[in-house]
């Protein structure tokens, strides 16, 4: 048999030009077709103790799904990645495989060749599967009956997870929309509502219901929630948004990411007014951050008719939190960035409406806690950019109406719930949580890690519960 001669580099996925996309909220890449598929699937080394299945947070066979793929057998493909996520297509587009399964790839860590492309390969398995028909299963909820607070991905993985199982499984969702920061937070051109929403009805067709408009805590309490399940878990996210606190922060003009983002994606103000929901139109824009909402931030307001959009982060792009190709698309789309800069004070006119920014210059000193350099002002280096909006982009807090209701629940210093990293188990008997509201806002990958967690520890924690209950 021929060898196969394969590619110093990853098979390239075709995109909206950038001057194009920069005027509309539909997604950026276009995803392969078969062939390309095929052929990036062709570069796999099918390695027998593969490093990516190993720093995968669901742990995938990966080297299964894409051999399935270069073998033309889509079917077999999309059998192999179900058993291990409920949301593909999702993590196929928003998943940060460059610092997690490609990290690791052998291919990758030779120093001619680029890694698989197997986010890539991931989201074309899912996006055929989601064309496919649908089969609605019934869940008799003989094995018991789950109640999961919040509809984000970790949610929604222990949800399909616990539904495959045979429980019978409610989700409850405050907003009106399932999906949490699918829906809310990720912008239409990284994520496409459609996709979202696809997913989620692949979810409800293996038996599990959701419940939108549901504010657990107020609507109905933790205490009924106990009564009428065996167990519960908690997936609320962290949706407080964090303020600099900084003088003017008060001003119009002066936006949480959070607000921001919400009312763009959740409440598609970026089709306004074919929907009522108004959202500010800028000339120059200022966004405080330097992780992915930050960048989702930035890329809408561009998308939304800014003139000027600029970055601001206190580190160096080394540092940078966010994805390198969320990065790349931004540069490519305009948006300008201000390294080792952080805002001081928020200026005004004489009516109350934000007129700029005023900033200082940072050098890096020493590592903090987190093991990166620590960003020191330099003296007497002010400077004011001129902004009419600004957006904190700066992370986000445990949500605090189920848990000033519920203050039985244990929490650590920063207000998050306290679990077991190993079980999800919390200082309550048959309460479970995981995903932001116990790590702090991380990934939609990480978040389903332990969602999958959580529904392995659910399933032997109620059967425990009745094999020591009296006949």
């Amino acid at each position: 048999m021929a060898k196969v001669k394969r590619s110093y580099t990853q098979t390239p996925m075709r995109e909206q030009e950038a001057a194009v996309r920069c005027h509309n909220f539909d997604e950026v890449a276009f995803g392969y077709n078969m062939e390309e598929g095929q052929l990036e699937a062709s570069r796999c080394l099918q390695c027998k103790n593969a490093p990516c299945i190993e720093n995968c947070p669901v742990m995938i066979d990966i080297p299964g799904f894409i051999k399935a793929i270069e073998d033309g057998d889509m079917p077999k493909a999309h059998e192999v990645l179900s058993k291990y996520t409920n949301l593909p297509a999702i993590c196929g587009r928003v998943c940060p495989q460059e610092k997690q399964c490609e990290m690791v790839c052998r291919l990758g860590r030779s120093k001619k060749f680029e890694p698989v492309a197997i986010g890539k390969l991931e989201r074309l398995v899912a996006d055929w599967a989601l064309e496919q028909p649908i089969e609605y299963k019934e869940v008799t909820g003989n094995k018991g009956r789950v109640a999961v607070i919040g509809s984000g991905p970790s949610g929604l993985t222990t949800a399909g997870d616990l539904a495959k199982l045979g429980y019978e499984v409610i989700i409850y969702e405050a907003l009106h929309a399932p999906g949490g920061v699918l829906t809310y937070g990720i912008p239409e051109f990284r994520l496409p509502k459609r996709i979202v929403n696809k997913e989620i009805e692949r979810i409800v067709a293996q038996g599990v219901t959701i419940e939108t408009n549901v504010v657990i805590g107020k609507t109905i309490t933790m205490e009924e929630i106990m009564e009428e399940f065996d167990a519960c878990y908690l997936s609320v996210g962290a949706g407080a948004p964090n303020f600099m606190g900084i003088p003017g922060t008060s001003l119009n003009g002066v936006y949480s990411s959070s607000e921001y983002l919400t009312r763009i994606n959740l409440m598609h103000g970026y089709e306004f007014p074919k929907y009522d929901t108004p959202v500010q139109r800028s000339k120059n824009v200022v966004v405080i951050g330097g992780g992915n909402v930050a960048m989702d931030a930035a890329r809408s307001a561009k998308r939304l008719g800014a003139d000027n959009v600029s970055v601001i982060y206190r580190r160096s792009l080394e540092e940078l939190p966010a994805r390198i190709e969320e990065y790349h698309h931004s540069v490519e789309e305009g948006i300008e960035y201000h390294w080792l800069t952080n805002p001081i004070e928020y200026i005004s006119d004489d009516k109350g409406t934000l007129t700029a920014v005023k900033c200082v210059k940072m050098e890096l000193g020493e590592p903090d806690e987190s093991g990166r350099r620590r960003p020191v002002v330099i003296p007497d280096s002010e400077f004011i950019i001129e902004a009419d909006t600004a957006i904190e982009a700066i992370g986000q807090g445990a949500n605090k109406v189920l848990l000033d209701t519920f203050p039985e629940l244990g929490t650590n210093k920063w207000g998050y719930v306290e679990a077991d990293p190993e079980t999800a188990a919390t200082t309550i008997p048959g309460v479970f949580a995981g995903g932001d509201i116990v790590t702090g806002a991380a990934t939609v990958i990480l978040a389903m890690g332990a969602g999958k967690i959580a529904a392995r520890e659910i399933d032997q924690y109620i059967q425990k519960v009745r094999q020591e209950m009296p006949v």
